[in-house]
C-alpha cells in the first residue's frame, strides 16, 4: 500500500473533512479495483465496507470532489464503473 494512504490521507479525509467513511470507501476500492477501472454497485459497496448505501454515495462525491476517484456508467440506471486517483503521484 501507498504510504501516502495512511500517513496523509487518512488523516485528512478523517480528521479535516471529518468523514473517515470516504476513507473506507476510497480504501475499499483501491484494494477491489488494483489500480484498473472496476463496475461495483452501491450495495457491492456497502456491503463490504459495512457502511449504508446512503453513506457510500455521501463518500463517493467527496472522493470525486477531491478527484480522488472518477465515475462512469453506461445510462442512468448502470452500474458504476469506478477508477481510483492517485493525485499525488507524478506520472
Amino acid at each position: 500500500m501507498d504510504p501516502y494512504i495512511c500517513r496523509v490521507l487518512m488523516r485528512d479525509l478523517a480528521g479535516h473533512d471529518r468523514k473517515p467513511s470516504a476513507f473506507l470507501v476510497y480504501l475499499y476500492l483501491s484494494c477491489e479495483t488494483e489500480g484498473k477501472p472496476a463496475a461495483l454497485s452501491l450495495q457491492e459497496i456497502s456491503d463490504a465496507t459495512g457502511l449504508s448505501k446512503r453513506t457510500v454515495q455521501e463518500s463517493r462525491k467527496i472522493l470525486v470532489r477531491r478527484k480522488l476517484l472518477s465515475v462512469a456508467r453506461k445510462g442512468t440506471t448502470g452500474v458504476p464503473v469506478y477508477t481510483v486517483k492517485h493525485p499525488w503521484r507524478k506520472g
